[in-house]
């Protein structure tokens, strides 16, 4: 959406894309490692952390987008600003607060904006994850 619609990302949005690159990472190490039962149960809780951390990123966002007008934070400087100035820390910080760009809704599709539809990726990425850590153990191969 930023390269076709060229809309820019609020440091929120950034965040969630690294949780989502997270998930990414999980399940790609996941395949190439074809684990067994407790890895796999591993894997899932892994899987459920990293979507759990973009899930409480996209319900920030979306908790600021239904501020009030008069609540809304101030807009802050770009991601790419805060890196060059502001140590990593920091930047982290003020990202997870969001600020005013992050409250702007610029998109929407089918009624959600969209850290609503994260939100509803994230959500259903957590369940895979705590269905996998709670799956029945499958039967051990005999002979």
């Amino acid at each position: 959406m930023e390269h076709v619609m060229g809309l820019e990302p609020c440091p929120l949005c950034w965040l969630q894309r690294f949780a989502f690159m997270a998930v990414a990472g999980v399940c790609l190490l996941a395949v190439v490692h074809n684990p067994g039962n407790v890895a796999g149960r591993v894997y899932g809780g892994l899987l459920a952390v990293a979507a759990g951390s973009g899930l409480a990123l996209a319900g920030r966002q979306l908790w600021l987008q239904n501020l009030p007008a008069d609540q809304v934070p101030a807009c802050g400087p770009s991601v790419e600003y805060m890196l060059e100035v502001m140590p990593l820390a920091e930047v982290l910080l003020t990202a997870m607060q969001g600020t005013g760009d992050c409250a702007a809704v610029v998109w929407r599709f089918l009624g959600l904006s969209i850290p609503g539809w994260t939100a509803v990726f994230f959500t259903a990425l957590v369940v895979v994850g705590v269905l996998m850590v709670f799956r029945p153990q499958a039967a051990p191969k005999v002979g």
